[in-house]
């Protein structure tokens, strides 16, 4: 038990998610806990992570959380372990929101009964997956949350869109890459669209299952600008999409309700969110690349920077995600000179 590398998880508290600050010591050893002595609250060491109040031990929810992240279907494993079908799905539900929790700390279909579409993206350069959306519609609404989520994950730098011949991308990516322009005046600000942002399309034309035709687009930019940026990113070859088709794939192996006819259908669409979030955070940290270095063992969190070792688990699940600052309440009239200390101690 490490207290400072710990945070405080008391929501109400004024030192909550930060770390080495001094406030936080050991209330019992024995019962893992510690005690944060800003707000004299206790607390479980395993607070926040997958294994919190679980009478099973960490390994044994590893190794199942482990199959499900592979595949492997939920009868089975009831069959295997004996556990109840609904001890299983809490596990992958505890797990699909540690995930998510993990994404968008460190990165920033078909279900039963109907057909539930799910919108995927990737940095093709270290193949990290930047997140995706799930929506019982291919609509606007549903391409607009994925370029949200792509936009929190870009910096401001020159960026190459590859899509699909889906026109909602377009007016998605044209409309999420713009920021405010404050001028001190009232009413809405005007957006100013980020500089060098370009889009291509890739179009497929099939018949009978086939593709017949591929049509190359480039939508914005020039494609002197278009081609540089491609080699940056890929190397040899053409526009293509072919990187985020094999991440579909890899996803739809590694989530049983996603296969065709299968017998582990998805009557909710927050499972497969919750299955989404856990299948990509395990390729994130988890998974080695084998294109990305054939040297050493090196994931795509590694390749992006975030980690500086491949994840296991364990380490996954039990991850502290660190909750945001706190935020001095709004009160009427002069704060106390207490309230005050507190603003100075933690907020500067």
């Amino acid at each position: 038990m490490d207290p400072t590398t710990t945070f405080c998880p008391n929501r109400n508290c004024p030192a909550r998610g930060q770390t080495g600050q001094g406030n936080i010591g050991i209330h019992s050893q024995k019962e893992q806990r510690f005690i944060c002595h800003a707000c004299h609250k206790t607390f479980s060491a395993r607070t926040g992570t997958v294994f919190y109040r679980l009478r099973t031990s960490a390994e044994t929810v590893v190794i199942i959380v482990t199959l499900l992240a592979h595949g492997c279907p939920l009868q089975a494993i009831v069959a295997a372990f004996g556990f109840d079908e609904r001890t299983i799905a809490d596990w992958w539900a505890r797990s699909g929101r540690q995930g998510q929790a993990v994404h968008e700390s460190l990165v920033e279909l078909k279900k039963q009964g109907g057909i539930v579409w799910m919108a995927l993206a990737m940095m093709v350069k270290t193949r990290l997956w930047l997140g995706g959306e799930v929506s019982e519609r291919r609509d606007l609404p549903l391409i607009r949350r994925l370029i949200e989520r792509v936009r929190r994950c870009a910096a401001y730098r020159p960026l190459l869109v590859c899509t699909d011949g889906l026109v909602s991308y377009i007016r998605a990516i044209r409309e999420t890459f713009r920021d405010p322009i404050h001028t001190g005046r009232g009413g809405r600000p005007r957006l100013r669209p980020w500089r060098h942002v370009f889009i291509a399309q890739v179009v497929k034309r099939y018949e009978r299952r086939r593709v017949v035709a591929t049509e190359r687009r480039i939508i914005d930019g020039t494609p002197a600008r278009v081609e540089t940026l491609r080699r940056r990113s890929q190397g040899d070859g053409v526009i293509n999409t072919a990187y985020i088709e094999r991440l579909n794939a890899t996803f739809r192996e590694c989530l049983a309700p996603l296969a065709r006819r299968c017998r582990a259908p998805a009557r909710h669409t927050l499972t497969l969110h919750e299955g989404m979030f856990l299948v990509g955070t395990v390729y994130n940290f988890c998974t080695p690349h084998t294109s990305l270095s054939h040297t050493q063992q090196t994931t795509p969190a590694m390749a992006a920077g975030i980690t500086d070792h491949g994840w296991t688990m364990h380490e996954l699940l039990s991850f502290h995600v660190p909750l945001p600052r706190w935020v001095p309440p709004k009160q009427r009239g002069r704060p106390s000179r207490a309230f005050q200390r507190l603003i100075k101690r933690w907020c500067s």
